[in-house]
């Protein structure tokens, strides 16, 4: 069944089942999974499993009833993943669990455990089969090369290993495309244009996993999550010392990415893609791996090392080879492996830097026969310490030979102080750290080995080998206790089901990208600044303009009198054509038929610059450049900002009508954003009307029926439009008093006939005119709000003093939510807030290039958090409530405010960072900003290896960004 949306985000999952020998589910990304490879396959989306308008599948359901959606856009995803681990281990693990939710980006919501009675139960005999038309499909259509041509380019899938070597040799420059992870991106984000891709389909050649006498041989095409088990297995197979190597790469494994793209991205198109911080090719270099190449001439074979990472010509794929395999050699005995990397998060992100390392005694004298060591992320390929290793052959393995590899490697493995994607001195401590732990690591296996000649780790450096606190999740929610006096039905209070829960979990909840395009409908693409600070000199429209499908470019001369917008601060130019002062910053709009149509359009506005000075990089480049007079008007100006603050005092409407069916339709004017104000407004009307929930609908947000909204933020939506809400709905009961009065045992279909036939009004409108405010904005007296929120929050970490990783073990929430509406909505939303916050303030961090350039804006630079960052134990609390007769139902809104309690993280890092500094005898005064990214962390736990490291004295170069 189609998705409901023609643009598949990035949680959107496919499931799909190959016909072969057997069918096999995997997750997989729409957004990178290309049409033409799915022939054969059946796809499943989201919509695919249930649906309001059939059932509901059992996920969906467990999902929406255990409170795991708020805003909704990801669920979709969630559903799939675990859909598809159901379909495949029918009883997962928690471990399972965990990793196939490891794909997902933001963690906003909170799940509640129910009993298994209230839930439909899970029967695999009802799940979708495989289609029987594409299984005969499969087994009566011959095998040959499909071709899928396209305006612009060739889609080419052979099916037989002949095929594919011809189409290689017809096409030499043609990529092959297995899972599209590397290519896929370069085509969207970076526009490389390949007029032939080839992909190879079912090619059992490239799929191989043969056992031989010295080691393991894995086809090129299987994928990194087929690698993945196929290297568990083996390891239960085999003597623990051969199987070194396969337990690093597991190691690795675990954290490459989400399940979702391990299931695409191949063995053999990780290994050729080369990117410069691939976390398997270092690994794989050092453990004397050899690819298995073939082509219309013959086969050879080729060694996986820098002279290929490097790509030299002499030790490279030629055009028309293909990788058919990989040979991974088993360890010999005294001979040890590990891995290594570190990222701004744990998981599913690209390492900063990341290691391989190799040592083979050949007896059990500790004296270095071999030594490799190779590293990611320090330089434009993968780099090998050749030569420190060759001079380090021959010594004894101790802390004297430790010192001297460390300062070999951090001569030959050097990084400028200029290297893109900075961070060069927590690249150059992290390369001898690495190096340490390994160090340690094999002190520890050959104590274990010969107790008597190897002496045992101090307790200082056995704790550098354990792993960050690493236990399942789990947490707790506490409610508050429902008052007595309560009536049953009313709804107000209880942990109601967010009101699009089911809609978000089966993708029927409509997005903007869902809604259907309207007749002659118009799209706007801005384009934007290059420059810093800059004077235009030319605006070239020409190009642009002469595109099919462009209607119109908006400049600033078209907007005269009306290019402006303010938001809670002073006016501020829409388009800048004239002048600009950041990168970014709106210059012109182009206006076409299609959102293709305007981008490829704003991309054809030539647009001639003269920078100009800059006017302020940092606090210290002010200060050298301003008196000591203007510093103080600088400070002074401060204050008098404040008259810039809301003044308004918020205000809300709200319209109900109530129908001869004894149906109520409540429309009101907040946004629903996922915060659940729309399954407030219902419990407000249920408790008013004394209703229940299911005779209750709401309306979408419209200026049709409530004009003149009131902003929807600062989390007072709930506050102001369920006191409108409240306000109609007992305007309403006043006008049906005396009918009610009349027939008190009647229904509300009863009340609402009486009401008609006597000419009564069924519809009201209600207004909030919201809080008083005794507020001097210009003195700063006063009380500018009617209720403030208090929160408190503990937080417990583990730091790595090594790498600068950290791992949250447990945070304990108390939250004053006054006397809460829905429970289930506000402790999704203090967790969300809380994540928010956590991510705030130790890994969301901005850099800018010195001409002013955001880096971090896009998910490969700029991180949030993931599921890995949940704190292993959270517990949250609902402080009992208290008596507020000016809010609605003394209730107190949520939202923003729980995001300032992520800073117990930050804060419990910072002890954490001091006592590690304590122990180095490092007393003095510690400054560490947010956010406290590992980095800071590792920066910050000065010891032996930050001190070796080279500094580079500035102004000696130009960094790649400067700090803002």
């Amino acid at each position: 069944q189609p998705p409901n949306s023609d643009h598949l985000d990035y949680f959107l999952v496919f499931t799909i089942i190959r016909s072969v020998s057997i069918h096999v589910h995997y997750p997989a990304n729409a957004c990178l999974i290309p049409i033409c490879s799915l022939y054969g396959a059946a796809v499943t989306t989201v919509e695919g499993i249930g649906s309001t308008k059939t059932r509901i599948h059992p996920v969906q359901e467990r999902i929406a009833k255990c409170h795991g959606t708020q805003c909704g856009f990801c669920t979709p995803g969630m559903v799939m993943s675990i859909y598809t681990l159901l379909r495949n281990h029918p009883e997962p693990t928690l471990s399972q669990l965990t990793d196939a939710l490891g794909g997902r980006l933001y963690v906003c919501t909170n799940l509640k455990l129910f009993s298994e009675e209230e839930f439909l139960p899970l029967d695999p005999t009802q799940e979708l089969i495989f289609p029987p038309e594409l299984m005969t499909m499969a087994e009566k259509q011959p095998q040959r090369t499909r071709i899928f041509d396209g305006d612009r380019m060739t889609w080419i899938s052979p099916v037989t290993l002949k095929e594919l070597l011809e189409t290689k040799v017809k096409y030499p420059q043609a990529p092959v495309v297995m899972g599209n992870t590397s290519v896929g991106p370069d085509v969207k984000f970076k526009g490389i244009f390949h007029p032939v891709i080839i992909s190879p389909d079912g090619i059992e050649e490239l799929s191989v996993v043969n056992y031989t006498d010295n080691g393991l041989t894995l086809g090129a095409a299987l994928s990194l999550a087929q690698v993945k088990d196929i290297l568990a297995n083996v390891i239960l197979k085999l003597p623990e010392e051969k199987t070194q190597m396969y337990h690093a790469l597991l190691k690795h494994l675990g954290t490459l990415a989400g399940s979702q793209i391990r299931n695409m991205a191949s063995l053999g198109g990780h290994i050729v893609s080369r990117h410069p911080d691939s976390d398997l090719n270092p690994l794989l270099a050092v453990g004397n791996c050899t690819l298995n190449l073939l082509s219309k001439e013959g086969k050879r074979q080729i060694p996986l090392n820098e002279q290929f990472l490097r790509k030299c010509p002499s030790a490279d794929l030629k055009p028309e080879e293909i990788l058919i395999s990989v040979n991974i050699p088993y360890l010999r005995k005294w001979e040890f492996v590990s891995a290594f990397r570190q990222a701004q998060r744990q998981q599913n992100t690209l390492a900063i830097v990341n290691s391989g390392m190799r040592v083979f005694f050949g007896g059990g004298d500790g004296i270095i026969r071999e030594l490799s060591i190779a590293y990611g992320g320090v330089g434009p390929t993968t780099i090998c310490a050749k030569n420190s290793c060759q001079k380090l052959i021959g010594r004894r393995w101790n802390e004297e030979m430790l010192d001297a590899a460390c300062r070999l490697i951090l001569d030959e493995v050097s990084l400028p102080g200029s290297a893109p994607g900075g961070r060069v001195e927590f690249r150059r401590t992290l390369i001898i750290s690495f190096l340490f732990k390994f160090y340690l690591e094999v002190s520890q296996i050959l104590k274990r080995m010969d107790p008597v000649h190897y002496p045992s780790l101090t307790d200082k450096y056995e704790s550098a080998l354990e792993e960050l606190h690493s236990r399942h999740h789990w947490r707790t929610l506490k409610y508050q206790v429902s008052d007595p006096k309560q009536l049953p039905q009313d709804p107000v209070g209880h942990p109601i089901m967010h009101l699009s829960g089911i809609k978000h979990a089966t993708g029927e909840a409509i997005y903007c990208d869902d809604m259907p395009a309207v007749d002659r409908e118009l799209f706007l693409t801005f384009v934007t600044s290059s420059r810093a600070h800059a004077k235009t000199v030319s605006v070239d429209l020409s190009e642009a303009l002469s595109l099919p499908g462009v209607v119109d470019i908006l400049t600033e001369e078209h907007l005269h009198g009306i290019n402006s917008f303010r938001l809670l601060t002073k006016p501020e130019k829409l388009l800048s054509t004239d002048e600009v002062f950041c990168v970014g910053e709106l210059v012109c709009a182009v206006i076409a038929d299609s959102e293709v149509q305007a981008k490829r359009a704003a991309q054809r506005v030539k647009i001639v610059y003269r920078d100009l000075e800059p006017l302020i990089l940092t606090i210290e480049v002010m200060s050298s450049k301003v008196g000591p007079e203007k510093q103080i008007s600088v400070k002074q100006e401060r204050p008098s900002n404040s008259k810039w603050l809301p003044k308004n005092r918020g205000f809300a409407a709200a319209l109900v009508h109530i129908y001869l069916d004894g149906s109520v339709l409540v429309t009101h004017g907040g946004i629903e954003m996922g915060q659940g104000v729309h399954t407030k407004m219902i419990q407000v009307a249920s408790r008013e009307l004394r209703m229940p929930l299911s005779n209750i609908h709401l309306r979408g947000t419209s200026t049709e029926t409530v004009p003149n909204a009131n902003i929807s933020g600062g989390s007072v939506v709930a506050d102001l439009n369920g006191l409108a809400v409240k306000d109609a709905c007992r305007t309403l009961l006043k006008c049906l008093e005396p009918i009610i009065s009349k027939n008190p045992g009647g229904t509300w279909k009863d009340w609402a006939q009486a009401a008609f036939d006597e000419s009564i009004s069924l519809s009201a409108t209600g207004y909030f005119r919201g809080y008083e405010s005794n507020m001097n904005w210009e003195t700063g007296e006063g009380r500018p709000f009617e209720y403030f929120v208090y929160g408190a929050a503990c937080s417990e970490v583990e730091i790595d003093s090594l790498t600068g990783a950290h791992k949250n073990i447990r945070t304990d929430i108390v939250m004053d939510v006054g006397c809460s509406i829905n429970p289930a909505l506000d402790i999704g939303q203090i967790e969300g807030a809380f994540i928010q916050g956590m991510g705030l303030y130790t890994i969301e961090e901005l850099n800018y290039s010195p001409q002013g350039v955001l880096y971090t804006r896009g998910p490969n630079q700029y991180k949030i958090p993931a599921i890995c960052d949940i704190p292993t134990e959270l517990h949250v609390s609902l402080l009992p409530p208290s008596q507020n007769s000016n809010t609605l139902y003394s209730s107190k809104g949520l939202g923003e405010s729980g995001v300032f309690l992520g800073c117990s993280v930050f804060f419990a890092i910072q002890d954490a960072v001091s006592a590690a500094r304590q122990e180095r005898g490092l007393f003095g005064p510690l400054k560490l900003n947010s956010p406290l990214t590992p980095e800071k962390i590792r920066m910050a736990c000065e010891d032996k290896f930050t001190k070796m490291i080279p500094r580079d004295e500035p102004g000696s170069y130009v960094p790649w960004s400067v700090p803002i």
